[in-house]
């Protein structure tokens, strides 16, 4: 892919470009790093060119680019961590950076760096033409074929706003050990909103999708634009007929794909291995024991092509993996870094990501999911007697400490009679995350992955991650709505 990039879009410090960063400057920048005495040091270039569009009420409102360039500079002394960065390139500048998180973290002794070995690392996300590269009319079409398929719809919609957003991340990767990883990340994320009235009420929904691709995303007719403009439009109307949830313990069956963000929010951050690490999660000291149904097996996977949470190499310069966490509800593993692989004795997981060179790594999730049981999904809707189908959420509130949970529901249905009826509102559910994995007695047979749209943030960082689930029955949950 690379030989088909034009310089704008590749980094000052690649190859490519006009002042390339070799592996004599990176030692002398390590060697400075660890001059005070430390056991480790990472160099983390970064090149992100991004831009994004949106439509509003058939008007063009946005059309935006950006920039980002800089070294971030990390040096690790025992259990003291030291991180500097600059966004100026200049001998000085990042000479001052190394020093500077040197100065942080000292330990007396000094490992010097090691010589250079360049990871080969596999490519995820092959992309037949960067988004980047096509103009801006082919992008601003696909969001007026959004905001059309939308009205198209139904009478009652009545506002549409469309909105694509797109980047290429380039980043390189050189270690005090001996590490040296390059790679380029894109990603395209498409979105449609709109609103729908009917006698003075008015509801909204949404739909979109994206990952690490090229335009030839929309190549596909189930992710073309006007798809996720008709469904934002479905969503809205289906809710014009909601009625207030019903309150107290139900049965709940989780839709497949978007789903996975209650696992990713209620479970996942447990499993990451810092928290178990600062003895902060639900799941510490816990490794061997059943935390979950026997149905229950919960993968996090680096891997998975195109997927938005997908990595070729993570931000430490390790290879990312497919994780087992939970396997038949007994706890296998954490998601490490280097930090926390070191502490536990067991090889980095691939987990070590960053928003940007301004932030240090932590352990964090890619594409986290409830693997397939062998149910057939329709015979899980059929065994409910009266419950409520989780099809799609608009976030919540995590302990991590505990695990307890509060999630809002942004699409949901009252199922009667192993049938789905009446849309519903205020609906949230209300529980603990290894708890509701207890009380799992269904898993179908349909597991997929959400269609690219999931962001996480953690300590004031945030990354690109995806989700996914299988229909899922809930033997009981607690139904926060209005007391039937």
């Amino acid at each position: 892919m690379s030989h088909r990039i034009p310089a704008a879009l590749r980094a000052p410090f690649s190859a490519e470009g006009d002042a390339p960063i070799d592996s004599h400057l990176a030692n002398k920048l390590l060697e400075l790093a660890l001059e005070g005495g430390a056991d480790y040091a990472d160099l983390y270039f970064e090149f992100r060119v991004s831009a994004d569009y949106v439509l509003d009420e058939e008007r063009v409102k946005t059309v935006g680019r950006g920039i980002t360039l800089g070294l971030g500079v990390r040096v690790v002394a025992k259990n003291a961590t030291g991180c500097a960065y600059t966004e100026d390139l200049s001998w000085e500048k990042m000479a001052h950076a190394a020093r500077t998180a040197s100065q942080i973290a000292r330990s007396g002794k000094t490992l010097p760096p090691q010589g250079f070995t360049s990871q080969q690392l596999p490519n995820y996300y092959p992309v037949e033409e960067l988004s980047l590269m096509v103009a801006a009319p082919e992008k601003l079409a696909l969001l007026r074929a959004a905001d059309r398929a939308a009205r198209a719809h139904d009478p009652r919609i009545i506002k549409v706003e469309a909105s694509f957003a797109e980047s290429l991340r380039e980043i390189l990767v050189f270690t005090s050990d001996g590490v040296r990883a390059t790679d380029l990340q894109p990603s395209i994320r498409f979105g449609a909103r709109a609103v729908a009235e009917q006698a003075g009420k008015r509801q909204s929904g949404s739909g979109g999708g994206g990952g690490r691709y090229g335009l030839e995303y929309f190549a596909d007719s189930t992710h073309e634009a006007a798809a996720h403009g008709v469904e934002a439009a479905r969503v809205a109307v289906a809710m014009l007929d909601a009625r207030e949830a019903p309150a107290g313990e139900m049965t709940v069956v989780l839709g497949p794909g978007d789903s996975g963000i209650l696992l990713h929010e209620a479970v996942g951050h447990g499993l990451e291995a810092d928290f178990n690490r600062k003895q902060t999660s639900n799941y510490s000291g816990q490794l061997g024991q059943q935390v979950a149904s026997k149905l229950c097996t919960v993968i996090d996977d680096g891997t998975v092509a195109h997927s938005r949470g997908t990595i070729n190499v993570d931000d430490e310069g390790h290879l990312p993996q497919r994780n087992v966490l939970i396997e038949n509800g007994i706890l296998v593993g954490y998601m490490h870094d280097r930090l926390s692989s070191r502490h536990f004795g067991v090889a980095p997981s691939g987990n070590g990501r960053r928003e940007s060179f301004r932030s240090m790594p932590l352990p964090r999730m890619t594409n986290t999911a409830l693997l397939g049981g062998q149910d057939n999904p329709e015979d899980i809707l059929r065994s409910v007697k009266r419950g409520i189908y989780a099809k799609r959420f608009s976030g919540g509130q995590v302990n991590i400490s505990n695990g307890d949970f509060v999630f809002a529901l942004l699409e949901s249905y009252l199922i009667e009679d192993g049938k789905l009826t009446t849309p519903l509102r205020g609906v949230n559910l209300i529980g603990n995350g290894p708890d509701v994995l207890r009380r799992v007695d269904m898993v179908g047979s349909d597991y997929r992955y959400s269609d690219g749209m999931w962001t996480c943030g953690k300590d004031g960082q945030s990354v690109p991650v995806n989700v996914g689930t299988p229909t899922v029955r809930i033997a009981s949950i607690t139904v926060g709505g209005t007391q039937v």
